[in-house]
């Protein structure tokens, strides 16, 4: 505490006298830094020292000036200048594409440039570095007294040791100063020895102009480079040049940096440290060439003092080993600006001088595309491309196991090989049957290859699809688990799962080669093309087979399914009569002769093969049986067998069956009411259009139109198509007269028990089913539903009977007519009055329509 008040009396004594500012040691001000801000506050108030005058700024010379940040944080950065990034970007994006994806090589150099800008300090310093205003000498003494010193160079070049005064050092080089520090301490201090160091270094300001992303004026590190500041600006825009970045200084050109010498060889000998007020100006950029093909860099490339071909080559990295440096192609304007072609031989003297124009886009050619001395690999196999060609290679020398070089969902059966004839330059196709040859390595199935025979393996579709099956059934047990249903979501699939094995289909691969054995085709040389249809694996067109044979055709074509009719098949070919006239002729072939070789049949160019499905074959019709027969159930019916024939077969009706209400549905004919409640519903729409568009009317009854419109509407929409067919089971069962209903597939039958109710529905006050009572007539059961309603057309009330009949009572007074009794199960209809309704006729079809099929629902629902 003493020694605290001593310094605070010191300093209030001294800090209005600036000539004796330096009594005070900036040890003795750094250890008042260190104590607590309250007490800090406590003993300059209670000495009436200025606290800021400590803590800030004791002598405004010797302060060194404060770090810059000059770059913002990813997260400070303005939205302006966000969509600046985004348009420059998409202007990048753009322009790749005019190059044909090539990108100017180097700029990827300041891609994800630092965020902040720190000096660097911790390096150590050069014993040429200059010293100047704002650097801190660090000396440690030792011997007879020990101190630890830090000296700032003040604005005015010098440092104050404590007790002897400033000495000059700005302008010095760093071994200048510590040389002198040392002879100074040496002769002053008896028994003291000094080491110096550097300690932070001072900030400088640089300009960085011209085609930089962020051109302007920056505070730097004194140590910084000419990279040091393009980093600090965000680096150099692709209008800027690599190669030509000028280094000034007070308006003089003082060195010149070739970044390509940094990127290709690592040479920062040009990287020039920077002094105050430098300016790094980066002028557009120079002239461009393009290379591509089998050079490690493919990029666009500036040029820089007449580059030759040889030259550029190594600019992109050199040749990779499958070039072709025999032939370089070069695209080029030639005076006319017309874009011309020439070539190249880099194994050459000449080749290698040959001198490269702006513009120009070079392309080194790749040795697959020149010469053979190879096979390759298509399709469904474990590891598809090209493999080398020798002489005497064979299909094993390849393919050597069917678990390991193919995919499990490939067909092992029957691959292909696509065969150029380098004479001709023309393709043919070789059927090969994988297996065999695999099984017996050398044999004459194990064919000889030839050089740039390609091998197309095929996926197998039902492989694929049961995988598939699979798959999806995994995923319906694991979601219905709740177990891994995230990992699902996620995307994660099984091996291979999201495989697209389209790619490797007959169709897919066989595609280009078809196309190109059309396209050779001429007089003389027909396509080597033929179809096979029918109930095989793989309908569809594929090349002539080498042996011309059916039996080849068809087991390219996957094989006969089980459904294909071995007695017949068809063969359509097609030729020119003698007038030169095209014609097809039609040729019946007895296929298990010829699958048998018992009858030998060569195909030619553009054949069609039909093979013909089996009549009937595995179809199976059934018709479902329910509720009231001693057997019910699902039967297969065969063909011409009636719905007698079944309900004998199901042991006839049980004793409390009620044959009368028999419903007998048929999808052919639900079919068909699902297309007239379609229909109905468009014309109701269109109505209910016409009724809106006309408006309301003085009564109000527009609006009272539209809404029994819009509830008729309704009920269609809701209404669900049966397919009932009327008939008289009774008759069906026990009549020898009644006409036989010959079964179809789908047909169902239900049969209910015998019922105690019957039905009002339509417009009635209350809709309902009531006990049936012995002699009631219509007009007694509409009266226990309340009546008709306001809408009710009394003159069209209708019954259906328990069995879907119509029957329509005869017309008389409303009360004490109609005197028909009802019988158990039959309903009492009440339509809709359509003559108040603007006489729409159609209204009254479609509630009948409506009615039908709910009386229909409502049988088969109540049993």
């Amino acid at each position: 505490m003493n020694l605290t008040k001593r310094l605070l009396m010191s300093l209030a004594l001294v800090l209005p006298v600036t000539t004796a500012a330096q009594s005070i040691s900036q040890s003795q001000i750094e250890q008042f830094k260190t104590m607590p801000r309250a007490q800090q506050e406590a003993l300059a108030s209670q000495y009436g020292v200025d606290l800021d005058s400590i803590t800030g700024s004791v002598s405004p010379q010797n302060q060194r000036p404060q770090n810059v940040s000059v770059v913002e944080p990813v997260d400070a950065i303005s939205d302006e200048e966000r969509e600046r990034a985004r348009k420059e970007a998409q202007t990048n994006e753009e322009q790749d594409r005019k190059n044909g994806g090539l990108k100017p090589y180097g700029y990827d150099l300041f891609v994800g440039s630092p965020t902040t800008f720190a000096p660097v300090t911790e390096i150590p310093v050069p014993n040429n570095y200059t010293l100047g205003p704002g650097d801190v000498l660090r000396v440690q003494l030792w011997g007879k007294e020990n101190q630890q010193l830090e000296l700032p160079v003040s604005r005015d070049g010098t440092i104050s040791f404590p007790q002897s005064g400033p000495q000059t050092v700005a302008g010095l080089t760093f071994d200048q100063a510590r040389q002198q520090i040392k002879k100074r301490v040496s002769e002053q201090y008896i028994g003291v020895q000094a080491s110096v160091s550097l300690g932070e270094l001072r900030s400088m300001r640089v300009f960085v102009l011209g085609e930089a992303r962020n051109a302007g004026s920056y505070t730097v590190s004194s140590l910084s480079t000419i990279t040091n500041a393009l980093y600090v600006s965000g680096g150099i825009k692709r209008t800027g040049s690599l190669r030509k970045i000028q280094h000034k200084r007070d308006g003089k050109l003082i060195g010149e940096l070739d970044l390509y010498d940094l990127l290709l060889a690592g040479d920062t000998s040009n990287d020039n440290r920077l002094q105050p007020g430098d300016v790094i100006f980066i002028p557009p950029v120079g002239d461009r060439v393009g290379i591509e093909g089998e050079v490690y860099r493919p990029a666009l490339y500036e040029l820089k003092n007449g580059t030759n071909l040889q030259e550029l080559v190594n600019l992109a990295g050199g040749l990779t080993p499958q070039a072709y440096p025999q032939l370089v192609r070069i695209e080029r304007n030639n005076d006319d600006f017309l874009r011309i072609v020439a070539e190249a031989n880099l194994t050459t003297a000449k080749g290698k001088q040959a001198a490269v124009r702006p513009g120009d886009r070079i392309e080194v050619a790749s040795i697959s595309d020149i010469t053979g001395q190879y096979v390759e690999v298509k399709g469904a196999a474990t590891r598809p491309g090209r493999y080398a060609w020798v002489p005497g290679m064979r299909v094993s020398s390849v393919i050597r196991s069917l678990d390991n070089d193919l995919l499990r969902e490939a067909d092992k059966r029957y691959a292909a090989i696509v065969r150029t004839d380098p004479d001709a330059d023309t393709v043919s196709v070789i059927n090969l049957r994988l297996r065999e040859a695999l099984n017996n390595p050398g044999g004459g199935n194990d064919i000889l290859l030839q050089e740039k025979d390609q091998f197309l393996i095929f996926a197998d579709e039902g492989k694929v699809n049961a995988r598939k099956r699979d798959q999806n059934d995994s995923a319906r047990k694991v979601s219905s688990s709740g177990n891994g249903t995230d990992r699902l979501k996620n995307g994660a699939t099984s091996e291979d799962g999201d495989r697209d094995y389209g790619r490797f289909s007959r169709e897919a691969l066989f595609a280009p080669v078809l196309q190109r054995l059309k396209a050779q085709a001429k007089p003389g040389a027909p396509q080597q093309t033929i179809q096979v249809t029918g109930p095989v694996r793989y309908p569809g067109e594929y090349p002539l087979p080498a042996s011309r044979q059916v039996a080849d055709a068809i087991y390219v074509a996957g094989g006969l399914k089980d459904s294909a009719s071995l007695y017949t098949a068809e063969l359509a070919r097609f030729g020119v009569d003698e007038q030169g006239t095209g014609k097809t002729n039609i040729q019946n072939l007895n296929l298990k002769a010829v699958m048998e070789g018992q009858v030998s049949v060569s195909l030619q160019s553009r054949d069609r093969l039909l093979i013909k499905s089996i009549p009937e074959f595995a179809r199976a019709k059934t018709i479902e049986l329910n509720g009231e027969v001693r057997y019910p159930g699902q039967y297969t019916i065969r063909n011409g067998e009636t719905l007698r024939d079944v309900i004998q077969r199901a042991g006839g009706l049980t004793e409390n069956a009620f044959p009368e209400g028999a419903v007998f549905t048929r999808e052919k004919l639900r079919q068909l009411e699902a297309q007239r409640l379609q229909e109905a519903e468009e014309r109701l729409q269109g109505d209910l259009l016409g009724i809106q568009l006309e408006g309301d009317d003085i009564g109000g009854q527009g609006a009272e139109r539209t809404q029994q419109v819009e509830d008729l509407l309704e009920d269609v929409q809701s209404a669900r198509p049966v397919g009932r067919m009327v008939i008289n089971l009774a008759d069906v069962i026990g009549s020898d007269e009644y006409q036989p209903i010959r079964l179809q597939d789908g047909d169902r039958l239900t049969i209910p028990l015998i019922p105690q109710s019957v039905s009002v529905f339509g417009e009635v006050q209350f809709p309902t089913s009531h006990l049936h009572t012995e002699g009631l007539t219509v007009d007694e059961y509409l009266e226990r539903s309340g009546g008709p309603t306001r809408q009710a057309d009394e003159d069209r009330v209708y019954v259906v009977k328990a069995d879907g009949s119509v029957m329509l009572p005869e017309k008389s007074r409303w009360f004490g007519g109609r005197s028909q009794q009802l019988a158990p199960g039959d309903t009492i209809i009440v339509p809709i009055d359509v003559d108040r309704l603007n006489q729409l006729e159609l209204w009254s079809n479609v509630s009948q329509i409506v009615y039908q099929m709910a009386l229909g629902a409502a049988a088969v629902g109540n049993l």
